[in-house]
Formats: C-alpha cells, sequence, structure tokens
C-alpha cells in the first residue's frame, strides 16, 4: 500500500504545483482583459488539487510516521511556489526510498 499512496501524493504534488503556476497566465487574463472563464477552470481545479494533496499528506503522514519536520515541510509547499515540485524531489523521493 505504501508506494501506491505515495506515487499517488507525489503526482498530486506535481499537478498541484502545475496548477498553482498557472494563475501567473489566467490571473492577468482576468484582471487586464475581464477575460474571467480561465481564472474560474484555474481556480476550481487548483483548490481541489490542493485540498487533495493535504489530505493526502495527511493520510501518508499518518500511515508512515512520517516526523514533525517532514509533515511541516511537505505542508508548507503547499502555499510556496514551486515548493511542490520541491517536495516532490526531496523529500517525497527521499520517504520512498527508505
Amino acid at each position: 500500500m505504501k508506494p501506491k499512496q505515495l506515487n499517488l501524493l507525489k503526482i498530486i504534488a506535481i499537478l498541484e504545483g502545475i496548477s498553482y503556476l498557472l494563475f501567473a497566465i489566467t490571473v492577468p487574463l482576468k484582471k487586464i482583459y475581464n477575460y474571467q472563464w480561465p481564472n474560474k477552470i484555474v481556480g476550481m481545479s487548483h483548490g481541489i488539487l490542493f485540498i487533495l494533496y493535504i489530505l493526502l499528506v495527511f493520510i501518508n503522514a499518518r500511515t508512515e510516521k512520517w516526523t514533525w519536520k517532514t509533515k511541516t515541510l511537505l505542508y508548507l509547499a503547499s502555499v510556496i511556489p514551486f515548493g511542490t515540485f520541491i517536495a516532490e524531489k526531496k523529500i517525497l523521493n527521499n520517504e520512498q526510498r527508505n
């Protein structure tokens, strides 16, 4: 069960990071050109992916008994641009090897 849950978390981390970066495109479209729908789609997608990411970190942290430091870094990564990409490479890959 461990590899499946952790792999799902890694995939969601990457998707959540991409959705966060897409705001760099959709927010100017909304603010400058009053083009609303791309921002709504990205916003909803990002919200769902963010919740999934947080939920999967919580589930994996409980089943794998991660340290408070690992959990905190993974939670913080969700609100920092490029954070989930770094977390996936440096933390989650390391956890998968253990």
